[in-house]
């Protein structure tokens, strides 16, 4: 049933979850093809970099928990502010959407170097330290990128257009949705700074082991 307040109907919600979506694929696909793209010194710089990580979590020299999470979780609310701001400008919503493909892009990329480096223990790194945080960023992520076009679209329609309606309702509705999305990223934010580098350091002692099927990573 269409809403009174609303211009958008459950068919449309479902329209845009499924665009934002594709988007984001599109963009993690992009950030793979990125790293093939890399000259050789700069996979070599990248290897490097992915090696002196590992080599800081096999001696136990990562930051402090509470720092990272505090770190994390500042990143997330910069982001989330960004697409809020973004949002209620209507204007910006060209914008959200470049959000949800550099998303995906970043993603892409890291889970490109991984592989590239390691092979198949690559995406073994990547399932233990790339997809637990972002399991809850992305749709996090992903519902406010919606909520935003959802209220750009009320106000396209019901205030520039026909004049009618009332906006505080969709704001708060709107900046309610972003708030909540906020506490999911700072649950996303504890498992990056928590959990992550437990089950990371599960891992890693097989990044630097033979390959018994001749298929180990590059260096």
């Amino acid at each position: 049933m269409r809403s009174s307040l609303s211009p958008v109907t459950m068919k449309d919600q479902l329209t845009l979850y499924v665009f934002v979506a594709v988007l984001f694929v599109v963009g993690v696909v992009f950030g793979v093809l990125m790293v093939e793209a890399l000259t050789l010194e700069q996979q070599q710089n990248l290897s490097q970099d992915v090696r002196q990580y590992v080599q800081l979590l096999q001696a136990g020299s990562l930051p402090d928990e509470a720092q990272s999470f505090w770190d994390r979780f500042l990143f997330h609310s910069k982001w989330m502010l960004l697409l809020w701001l973004l949002g209620i400008t209507v204007v910006g919503v060209p914008f959200v959407l470049a959000l949800d493909f550099l998303k995906g892009a970043l993603v892409g990329f890291a889970i490109g170097t991984l592989i590239s480096q390691h092979a198949w223990k690559g995406v073994l790194f990547s399932l233990v330290s790339i997809a637990p945080p972002n399991l809850i960023a992305i749709p996090a992520l992903m519902m406010t990128s919606v909520a935003a076009l959802t209220f750009s679209m009320y106000v396209i329609k019901n205030r520039l257009l026909q004049r009618k309606g009332t906006l505080g309702p969709q704001v708060l509705t709107y900046t309610s949705t972003a708030l909540l999305m906020l506490l999911l990223l700072a649950g996303a934010a504890l498992v990056e700074a928590y959990l992550s580098p437990i089950m990371m350091s599960w891992v890693t002692p097989l990044l630097d082991a033979p390959d018994p099927l001749g298929q180990g990573g590059k260096v």
